[in-house]
């Protein structure tokens, strides 16, 4: 394909993925879909197990990725289907994204989000411990995994966990179960890598869930209706989603090549200047859009408790891992637009190449941080 990666750009991660073969759950969600087509790009094969996309549109079926990789529809919570595939495919890395990932579906599906946050996550750690081809795994969990006292310091990776509401605490406790089997499976193995990872408010183009920021700005905005927002004064910690993805691949470089120094949980979201205000966020996608406007309906839909500041302290990341977000809160939603309009206005663009001009743009940047 004449769009693949330039040599120097997989190098980044030491064509470590090069011919491996890489599972991830979730491939057909909007984070499990970007990381599919960025292993894809970096020479591994790719195969997904999840659920069909949950919208639609989505960025799976948008970009063809149905096409480009092996695709497994199975239930997380089906242990002898993920099973299969582990016995089948014999993965060398493992992403697990599946989830249910919705606070606010948590609160009207509470046994459905503790079912495929909590016992998902056990499936897929209990087939590692037993695989004998896993080198890597990572479960990506969620910032909100913490115990949020609404402080304006970062919580760092040894801060308590906890959850006012059944996502977040599915999410905590999936944290506790991979840090159970790391300390009683994992932590003394020479062949295998486990580590947890959190990431903030991830925005970014091929995004339709429900009750998203950025989506409901969209699909407002492609309608030419007034966007409703319901917390325009909480303050999330936005950033592009190719943003943490490199923290998850660098971090399973460094896991493959020496496992027992970097497990655990790590912390991947944006510096201080991307944490500004719901309704600072809709401002600026309205001007990259070019037209619109918004409404504050908080006092309408106030039933379900949802955080007003959540944060945090990614110094672990920055000091071992030479990582940290370098995209501005600009240039993230300004990609995070142009994705989208792309998408309404020149339907005959081809999705998965633009994916990859917006990965070779943001790892041209991180080899030259002057190209910001």
């Amino acid at each position: 394909m004449a769009n693949n990666l330039h040599k120097k750009d997989t190098e980044f991660f030491r064509n470590v993925f090069k011919g491996k073969r890489a599972l991830v759950t979730g491939h057909t969600g909007f984070k499990g879909s970007w990381l599919a087509i960025w292993l894809k790009e970096s020479g591994a094969e790719v195969l997904g197990y999840s659920l069909e996309p949950p919208s639609n549109p989505n960025n799976f079926d948008t970009t063809n990725l149905r096409n480009r990789m092996i695709h497994i529809h199975g239930d997380i919570r089906d242990f002898s289907g993920i099973e299969k595939v582990f016995i089948e495919f014999q993965p060398e890395f493992v992403f697990h994204l599946a989830a249910q990932p919705l606070v606010r579906r948590s609160y009207d599906e509470p046994r459905l989000t503790f079912e495929t946050n909590m016992m998902g996550t056990v499936n897929i750690l209990e087939l590692a411990r037993r695989s004998s081809s896993i080198r890597v795994l990572i479960n990506v969990t969620s910032d909100k995994c913490y115990e949020n006292k609404e402080w304006i310091w970062g919580y760092r990776e040894n801060d308590p966990l906890g959850g006012y509401d059944p996502y977040s605490a599915s999410k905590a406790c999936s944290e506790l179960i991979t840090q159970a089997y790391i300390k009683s499976f994992f932590s003394k193995s020479e062949s295998i890598g486990v580590a947890s990872v959190r990431a903030g408010n991830v925005i970014g183009g091929g995004d339709w869930g429900s009750e998203r920021l950025l989506p409901d700005c969209i699909c407002a905005l492609s309608k030419s209706e007034g966007i409703l927002i319901r917390n325009p004064n909480s303050i999330r910690p936005w950033q592009f989603v190719l943003e943490p993805l490199y923290g998850y691949l660098l971090l399973a470089t460094k896991l493959f090549e020496r496992p027992k120094d970097y497990m655990g949980a790590w912390n991947f979201g944006p510096d201080n200047g991307s944490y500004i205000p719901v309704s600072e966020v809709v401002c600026k996608v309205i001007s990259y859009w070019g037209s619109g406007d918004y409404r504050n309906v908080s006092i309408e839909l106030n039933d379900k408790h949802e955080t007003h500041l959540l944060t945090l302290n990614c110094d672990k990341a920055h000091s071992l891992l030479n990582w940290r977000g370098i995209l501005d809160i600009d240039s993230t939603i300004k990609m995070t637009v142009e994705w989208y309009k792309t998408f309404y206005q020149s339907p005959n663009v081809d999705m998965y190449n633009l994916c990859m001009t917006q990965i070779k743009e943001y790892t041209h940047i991180l080899y030259n941080p002057t190209a910001k």
